[in-house]
């Protein structure tokens, strides 16, 4: 019933000039057009894994990479993590292997300096996390060189034909499997987060650019034929609660010969 309100709220909104939730948005974030003070960039990484643990993210790592690692009984295995914040998900991943008494390699890739800097700060206990300023669009490194690689919220920042690149760029340095966790493009995830949460977030940052990363994310169908254009092979794309989309595929061989000697 609570899905058909929305529905009917967002056809409604959309005859109102409001978002149609139709075709992805490309309006910059604040967090791309770098017009943000450095308080608000230390306040969004607080809030942000505070997000990233209350709204899914972690969850649906242990229910992709994790679940995989697990099934397939590795006693050690490596991680790159694209575009990785703070490098809250690479401490879970840490923090899940150290209970369970596997050895990992955990690698969190940033441009963004001050990210690159959180992630060494915040995973002190972690001696497996590494940060790595690096470029996603040409990952400084070999053609398999890591078991998995993942992202998380941060493929609906770029366009179309720059994920298709990265996807490529993800699968050629991936041994095992590529994992990307973004935002469903919904109805019912804009409009609960532009009233309900906005109740909790108190970061500018996350209360404005959050809606818009919904707009900019993607329906199911989209990201499946980004992957499929990226080559990637034995690709799915589920949805997970609340209003995830998780891709998971496996990296095509002659992508990776293809991409970079």
């Amino acid at each position: 019933m609570i899905h058909t309100v929305f529905t009917r709220l967002g056809l409604r909104f959309a005859v109102s000039g409001l978002p149609s939730f139709r075709e992805r948005s490309y309006e910059l974030e604040h967090i791309d057009k770098g017009d943000y003070t450095a308080e608000e960039y230390e306040g969004c990484i607080v809030e942000l894994q505070l997000v990233n643990r209350w709204l899914g993210d972690a969850r649906a790592l242990r229910r992709s990479l994790l679940k995989d690692v697990q099934r397939a009984r590795l006693p050690q295995f490596s991680v790159f993590d694209v575009g990785a914040g703070s490098g809250e998900l690479l401490r879970v991943t840490a923090e899940w292997a150290r209970k369970r008494r596997k050895s990992c390699q955990l690698v969190g890739l940033e441009l963004n300096a001050r990210s690159a800097t959180a992630i060494r700060e915040e995973s002190r206990p972690f001696p497996a996390i590494k940060a790595l300023r690096a470029d996603a669009f040409e990952l400084p490194f070999a053609n398999t060189a890591v078991d998995y690689v993942i992202c998380s919220l941060f493929t609906h920042h770029f366009k179309d034909d720059q994920v298709v690149v990265i996807l490529r760029e993800m699968a050629r340095v991936a041994r095992r499997r590529v994992f990307v966790i973004d935002l469903h493009r919904h109805p019912v995830a804009y409009y609960f987060y532009t009233t309900v949460g906005r109740l909790f977030l108190h970061n500018r940052l996350l209360r404005e650019d959050g809606a818009l990363s919904i707009l900019r994310s993607f329906k199911r169908e989209e990201l499946f034929a980004l992957a499929e254009r990226a080559g990637l092979d034995d690709i799915s794309v589920k949805r997970a609660f609340p209003y995830r989309l998780v891709l998971a595929a496996s990296p095509a061989r002659e992508v990776a010969r293809a991409s970079r000697p």
